[in-house]
């Protein structure tokens, strides 16, 4: 039993150590494995690690389409365009200089700036420098033919914005570019990336996060230098188009107005009072969107900036100018309301009205018009009569404080960028400003829409839309709703929003209406404005402006006058500056609106109609 028990122990024994062998052989033989990969080829594999990454690479989403406000032909869309990019270390040292100058020469930019945008710590890069946007299918042709020449050079499809209408539709609708560094600090937050493209002005600006979309994503494996080594095609993010805007404009009714003002400097609005829409809105002069673009947003711009006509500047909304007479709509509303000076009550116009060394003189009729009521006065612009009840029976205080509830002085809240407030004089202002005070001759010049007072085409319309809609001013907006790119489904309306409530009596404004409506019956519109198409009321306005020989012309007027619903009616003004040969255009501009507006016509229908050619230039679009 003794020796059997010592064999068994010694093959126990035996197994053990071969056991422990066995493991001692598999872990040297893992230790010098693991010696081998972290020792000998560690460096190689740490460097891989690092050099191998995912790289994201943005595919550009298209901006949505602008519609006017029947939603069938575009304003505005995108057509196919590339962005040229180069990788400079795939582009030989002793070739580069030639590379630069001939894309130079094809994209008709100055070869300084190609290389500013690859300066020499760029040369080592195997990651793309996008070197110009916007870039023609014609450009992208030649390169193509020709890649041998342009070692690192390739491109890449990039929606590009087309506008079918330009001319006084450029002021609205604006124009697109690559976001700037300032721009990207300030919209980063909101997801603004380098190299996105941005609306630049007009409603490609004011409704750019609706209009832009999302872009999509393509995933791909690059080594540190950017190099690719594998397409991951499975990990694509698709973009999604932006959506589609619906403006408030009528595409026919836009062109109307704006061959009606012609190629004169000044301004047209055509305004829906009872829901606060524009229509229309001209400003002359104009500009090609598609150029600002096509230049890439310098040289063309840079023209339009030094040009001293200002062709930047939407009159519209950006310009201020003194009312005239047209601002004896608010002084009749205020002597109405307030009792200043019975309505029947008689003035006499004997052409001028003396203050302290000063006589001032009535615009209209120098002899001057004889005994006026209010009515009267109204109609035949009489400057004495308002003259005399606005300093002796209305005074300063209800003339600035009537002037303020028609919403001068005040932002009308148009969804336009860099619209200005206008502006309305006080006695505290002129007391801070001048140290001067305030002086009967101050209230006269108030009183008939001169001196310090400023107010804007639109505000002038708003001024309408108040007496039309007895005592409401909707916000003024050019966006009518939002929809969606795929199948034009509606998202989102802008419903009317009462921008000012007045205190003033409908019964004052309906004798306000009255009295506008016989200003082209029986007053100072009544040549000029003479459209059998619709009953139109309104006021004219000639605005002195230190010229001996020429004026500002105003003319705001609605229609029509007796419409069964508010719905039917329409605001229109015309303002043209002084700049031009003086001609009185108008109250002639208004009435061709009028007239082709409410006849179905278009401006040279309209002017047969009215028998106006002999009054017309001939004009053509501004493209």
């Amino acid at each position: 039993m003794s020796d059997q028990a010592d064999d068994g122990g010694r093959s126990n024994a035996a197994r053990v150590i071969t056991l422990i062998a066995c493991a001692l052989v598999l872990f040297a033989a893992y230790a010098s494995y693991l010696f081998y990969l972290q020792l000998v080829r560690g460096g190689e594999y740490r460097t891989k690690a690092v050099s191998i990454s995912r790289q994201v690479e943005r595919l550009p989403a298209q901006r949505g389409e602008i519609y006017d406000r029947n939603y069938n032909i575009p304003l505005v869309l995108n057509v196919d365009s590339f962005a040229l990019t180069m990788v400079p270390a795939e582009t030989p040292a002793d070739m580069r200089d030639t590379v630069f100058q001939k894309l130079a020469v094809l994209l008709d930019e100055p070869v300084e700036r190609l290389r500013e945008k690859v300066p020499p710590s760029y040369y080592r890069l195997y990651q793309a420098v996008e070197l110009a946007t916007s870039v023609s299918q014609e450009v992208i042709n030649q390169v193509a033919e020709r890649l041998d020449e342009f070692p690192g050079v390739s491109w890449y499809s990039q929606p590009m914005r087309n506008y079918l209408e330009t001319g006084s539709f450029s002021h609205l609708i604006g124009w697109v570019g690559t976001i700037s560094k300032d721009e990207l600090k300030v919209f980063f937050n909101r997801g603004y990336k380098a190299g996105d493209i941005l609306g630049k002005a007009g409603v490609e600006r004011q409704y750019d996060a609706i209009l832009r979309g999302t872009d999509g994503r393509q995933f791909k494996t690059v080594d540190v230098r950017g190099r690719s080594v594998a397409a991951i095609s499975r990990d694509v993010q698709a973009p999604v188009m932006g959506n589609n805007i619906s403006l408030t404009i009528d595409r026919s009714l836009q062109i109307l107005a704006e061959k009606a003002l012609g190629e004169r400097i000044g301004s047209i609005v055509v305004l829906k009072p009872s829901t606060g829409e524009i229509l229309a809105m001209v400003s002359y002069p104009s500009f090609n969107s598609n150029l600002i673009i096509e230049k890439g947003g310098n040289n063309e711009y840079a023209r339009l900036l030094e040009d001293e006509r200002r062709p930047l500047i939407n009159r519209a909304i950006q310009a201020s100018y003194p009312p005239a007479s047209t601002f004896k709509t608010i002084m009749t509303t205020a002597i109405i309301e307030e009792k200043a000076i019975p309505v029947d009550e008689k003035i006499l116009c004997s052409g001028e009205i003396s203050y302290g060394d000063r006589v001032f003189r009535c615009w209209i009729r120098k002899p001057g018009h004889g005994r006026l009521n209010l009515s009267d006065a109204l109609a035949q612009s009489c400057d004495v009569y308002f003259w005399e009840v606005g300093r002796d029976r209305l005074g300063i205080e209800r003339i600035v404080s009537y002037s303020r509830e028609f919403g001068f002085g005040s932002y009308t809240g148009v969804d336009l960028a860099g619209e200005v407030e206008g502006f309305v004089p006080t006695p505290q202002w002129k007391e801070r400003q001048f140290h001067e005070k305030w002086l009967g001759g101050d209230t006269l010049n108030l009183a008939i829409g001169q001196g310090y007072l400023g107010t804007t085409p639109l505000q002038i319309a708003n001024m309408m839309a108040m007496v039309v809609n007895e005592g409401i001013i909707y916000k003024p907006h050019i966006l009518k709703d939002v929809r969606s790119a795929d199948d034009g489904t509606i998202i989102s309306v802008v419903s009317p929003e009462v921008l000012t409530a007045s205190r003033v009596s409908k019964e004052t404004f309906k004798t306000v209406q009255d009295y506008l409506r016989r200003v082209i019956t029986h007053g100072t519109a009544q040549y000029p404005v003479d459209t059998k198409a619709v009953a139109v009321a309104g006021k004219t306005g000639t605005a002195e402006v230190g010229l001996a020989d020429r004026w500002h012309s105003w003319f705001v007027g609605y229609g029509p006058y007796d419409a069964a619903t508010k719905d039917e009616q329409i605001v229109v003004v015309s303002m043209i500056e002084a700049a031009n040969p003086w001609e009185w255009w108008a109250p002639y501009a208004t009435n061709i609106v009028f007239q082709g507006w409410f006849a179905g016509q278009t401006y040279e229908e309209a002017v047969v109609a009215l028998k106006l050619a002999w009054k017309t230039q001939a004009v053509g679009r501004v493209e």
